[in-house]
Formats: C-alpha cells, structure tokens, sequence
C-alpha cells in the first residue's frame, strides 16, 4: 500500500469512528436516555403552548340520552394515557412526539386554552401518574422516569431514571400507577410475543416497587398484556384490562377485565381467561389454580384505558361504574371494538352485563374515525377519552335531558 493510499485509509476509518460517536450521542440526547444508571437531563426552561379554538360538539357518535361529546383538544401526535395533574389541568402522554403536554381549561369552558409542552427527549411515553410529592412518573418503553419542576414555571426539567432496563421486544407499552397511599409504583409489562414461553421473568406481568425504583418484585403473572392499571376508589383493589392472544379464530379467547392480587397467577401462555386451555402451550389441567378474571369481553376488542367513575356529574347510577376503551381490533373478520363501554358495580364488583357507553369510532359502513386509548375522570366529573389516531381528547358531559 502507498503512503499516500494509506492515509486516505486512516483518514476514513477515523471519520467513520466520528460519524458513530456523533450519532449514538444524538440517539442518546433526543430520546432522552443515558448510557446506564439514573439519568439527570436539563430540558429547554420554558414551556411552549400551542393556542386552541372554541370547543365543538361532534356529532356522528351514540351516547345515552342526556349524554354529549366535544373535542377538548386536538393536533397531537398518538396521545395516549392522561392524568390529572395537582394543579387541576390534564396532563397527557404524547406517544408519538416524546412529549408529555397539558391542557389547561383555566376559563372552564370545557376546552384546553393550548397545548403546552409539560417535557420532551422521552421515548415513546405512553402513561403517567404523579406521585403524592408532585414529581410526574412517565412509562417510557425500556424505562420509567421521574419528572421534576423545581422552579415550578409548568416545564419538568430535570428527568431522573428511576427504572431502568425492562425489556423492550414486543408489547412494549408501559403503565405506571401509584397505590392509593402513594407508597408503591406499580408496572404493567405486556408479552414478547403472541404466545410463548418467556425468558424473561418479569414479561406478562404486573410489576411492584418503591418510589424510587428500588424492591422489585412481580405482583401478578399469566397476564398477556394489561395495558390499563386502575384502583377502585375507596379500596385497594387493582383492576386491570388484558388482550388475549391471537389467532385462534374470532372470538377466542376473549380479552378480559380483572382484579389482580397479590400472587394472582393468570395462567398465561398455557390458559386464557381462565378457562381456556392454549391448543399450543397447554394441556389437560392447565387451567387448575389458575385466576379467573370477573368479567369477560368480546375476543380482539383491545380493552387499553380504564377508570372508575367517581365525579359527581353524571347521574347517581353510573356511581361507582367502571369505563373501559376498546382501542380496536386489527386481525378479526368482522371489526370489533372501538367505542367505549361501562360496566356497572355494585359493593361486590361487577353487577350487570357490558353496556355500549360511545360508539361511533367505527361507522355501520366499516369507517374507522379513532382508536379510543385512556378515561380519566375530570374534577368536574367529565370524562375524558383520549385517541392515538385521531390526535384529538374528548370530553364527555351530561346535562339533564
């Protein structure tokens, strides 16, 4: 080789070097992630609000008498679940954008006054859920962080890893909820796969740990994928949605909803609902000790978000009731899901059949309009639903017909 061949050599080899360092630093900066260990990253100081319009009544969906929907916000990239922050305003995981932003509706005329961007440099966000300190918890797809304000102008700059290290293949949404005490972080970890035997532990489970992030222990197994985490108020009951698995037809299994205990085993890869033995990974007796889940729903509904109804706006019966949305089927003949359902308790749990609640997300002529993701109850008893592929949240208010 010539010297002069030789160090062109040199000379690209060293670019390539460059190239690679620069490029996994900016991985590592606009995704928001260190490389290991708690992370501290200073964010832009101050927050940037996008201007809303009016509130507008939308029509085209089916509610029960009395019962009306208008867009509270619009114009962003797969919101997904929302929480109420302590301020009053909703907060929302913009999954799509690596951002959390709050709708604030100071002037309460049932429209976000902007959106304002709350945190970015996250990776895929897709839940919240404040601690009783304020610090704002956020399910990221390999990571559960822990936002800051410590100067308190309505922008988290300081993000600190508090879990690390989930793993990452397959479902890779990830739910964070803090027990009614505040004392414990709870961590919904959905399958690698359809259906499988995991290598991982700590996949199709339902994870606990301290605030800090310290104490893991898993919760609850055996469920495929429980995308919505919520207590029942004034108890320590966990509830929790789960997808059932694929291809076994059109209706099985059927995705479920559940109370979940501590040491519940859900039974699968090798049983579905509890009743069900896998064609693939069961046998006979698979389905022995396994937890039943309290209600069943309709196979490929894709049941996400769910919340109790605990606001004072809507009539005195639906008190107490558990929403649930049903983002949608994707693999089934005929198209199921999309809407939202309530089910109706009573002191003992569940007490009556599955009630359409709003439909209209997919029309009679097979028109997907949204996929319907997260409920949350609003402090002034409305309801919020949140849609990743319309971009918009909704706002559901009753007035007496």
């Amino acid at each position: 080789m010539t010297p002069k061949r030789l160090i062109f050599t040199i000379l690209g080899i060293a670019l390539f070097f460059i190239v690679l360092v620069f490029g996994v630093f900016y991985f590592l900066a606009v995704t928001g992630r260190g490389l290991g260990g708690p992370t501290h990253v200073d964010a832009p100081s101050a927050p940037t609000a996008i201007p809303l319009g009016e509130a507008v009544t939308v029509d085209g969906y089916s509610m029960p008498p009395g019962f009306a929907l208008s867009t509270f916000a619009e114009g962003m990239d797969k919101p997904r679940f929302m929480a109420v922050g302590p301020d009053g305003a909703l907060y929302v995981a913009e999954m799509g954008a690596g951002r959390v932003l709050r709708l604030p509706d100071a002037d309460g005329d049932g429209r976000a006054d902007a959106l304002q961007i709350a945190a970015g440099g996250l990776y895929r966000p897709n839940s919240l859920a404040f601690a009783p300190d304020g610090n704002l918890y956020v399910g990221e797809v390999e990571r559960v962080v822990r936002l800051r304000d410590p100067d308190s102008d309505g922008y988290y700059d300081v993000q600190e890893t508090v879990i690390s290290g989930i793993p990452r293949e397959g479902h890779f949404t990830r739910t964070v909820l803090f027990s009614p005490d505040g004392k414990t972080l709870f961590l919904s970890v959905g399958s690698s796969c359809n259906v499988c035997e995991e290598k991982d532990s700590r996949r199709a489970t339902v994870l606990r740990y301290n605030p800090d992030g310290s104490g893991e222990e898993i919760f609850a197994r055996g469920l495929r994928n429980a995308v919505g985490l919520a207590f029942r108020p004034g108890t320590e009951e966990l509830w929790a949605t789960n997808n059932g698995r694929d291809w076994l037809g059109d209706d099985l299994p059927p995705d479920t909803v559940q109370s979940v205990h501590e040491g519940d085993d859900f039974g699968w890869p090798r049983c579905h609902a509890g009743r069900i033995e896998d064609p693939d990974f069961g046998e006979p007796g698979s389905c022995q000790g396994v937890a039943a889940p309290e209600v069943e729903l309709q196979a490929h509904s894709a049941p996400l978000g769910l919340a109790f109804y605990d606001g004072v706006l809507f009539p005195q019966t639906y008190r107490g009731d558990l929403f649930v949305a049903f983002h949608g089927s994707w693999n089934r003949t005929t198209p199921t899901g999309y809407k939202i359902v309530r089910i109706p308790f009573d002191e003992n749990g569940p007490a009556g059949g599955i009630q359409d609640f709003v439909t209209g997300w997919l029309t009679p002529e097979g028109e997907k309009r949204g996929r319907p993701v997260g409920v949350t109850v609003a402090p002034d008893g409305s309801l919020f639903i949140s849609d990743d592929a319309s971009g918009k949240v909704y706002r559901i208010t009753y007035t007496v017909p």
